[in-house]
């Protein structure tokens, strides 16, 4: 701390005469106060350098700052490693709400239309694309747990491509998906269903766009798709598309090819879950 001018000043004394002692009293005390403060200063000082530079503890130098880092990045990788891969999660939370949705049309050849629907509800309805079982004389669904049922059309949506299924015989235990929203360009996403027959194929890729038009073989265009980049072929409409949680955001409903074949090229489109899901009438949290 500074002080301006000398004690007796700032105390408002008298300076004694040539050779008198100083006298006694509360001027002496008081000039005392000054010295013994900034004598405490100079003690803090020494013990607060003393605690910052103690020498009875050893220096850490860059050496040792490098391995405590290194051995910390390493406990994460490590940690990381024995973590299972999103898409491990995400096949394993979804696959018993998955289901193989196979059925006949009504004045079509014995030849059977395969395709995917996901259980949305604890009631055990299914959701999945209008034209997966349009005009079918019969619709079979076999579930994740191995077990057979034949179901009915509830409802449907031909704006949006979408039908809602009732079995007759739901599994013993029913574990619905979760559905969800807040889609963005650039989010990964995943595609669960059955390309081709292949029973429960997972691929990934990300949000290509928002609010797309596809035509339907009918002459009608659907608007405000999700158009994603995770490959799917025929066998994946009415499947769920899924975010990074698992949720369903969207329902499968065609791929677009310039060739005219149904080869993938890596621009696939979904029903937002919004929409699907309001011809069930669940629409997501």
């Amino acid at each position: 701390m500074k002080y301006g001018g000398t004690p007796t000043a700032v105390l408002g004394g008298v300076e004694p005469e040539d050779g008198a002692a100083p006298p006694d009293g509360p001027s002496r005390r008081r000039r005392a106060w000054p010295i013994l403060a900034a004598v405490g200063v100079v003690a803090v000082a020494a013990l607060a350098w003393a605690l910052v530079h103690d020498s009875s503890k050893p220096s850490v130098s860059k050496a040792d700052v490098g391995k405590i880092a290194d051995s910390k990045v390493g406990a994460a990788v490590n940690s990381l490693k024995n973590q299972p891969a999103a898409g491990v999660t995400i096949f394993n939370q979804v696959r018993p709400a998955l289901v193989v949705i196979e059925s006949d049309s009504i004045g079509r050849s014995k030849d059977t239309a395969l395709g995917s629907g996901v259980i949305i509800n604890t009631q055990g309805q299914i959701l999945t694309a209008l034209h997966v079982v349009q005009d079918a004389g019969s619709i079979k669904l076999t579930f994740g747990d191995g077990s057979q049922s034949a179901a009915t059309v509830q409802s449907t949506d031909p704006d949006h491509d979408i039908a809602v299924l009732n079995a007759a015989q739901p599994p013993g235990v029913i574990v619905p998906a979760v559905l969800g929203g807040g889609v963005r360009v650039g989010d990964q996403t995943f595609a669960l269903g059955h390309p081709l027959g292949l029973v429960d194929s997972l691929t990934a890729g990300i949000i290509s766009g928002l609010d797309r038009s596809f035509p339907l073989p009918n002459g009608k265009t659907i608007d405000g798709l999700i158009q994603f980049d995770a490959p799917v072929s025929p066998g994946n409409s009415g499947g769920p598309l899924l975010n990074t949680k698992g949720q369903v955001i969207g329902i499968v409903t065609g791929l677009a090819n310039p060739s005219g074949n149904e080869d993938n090229v890596g621009i696939g489109f979904a029903v937002p879950i919004g929409a699907a899901g309001r011809a069930a009438g669940a629409p997501p949290q």
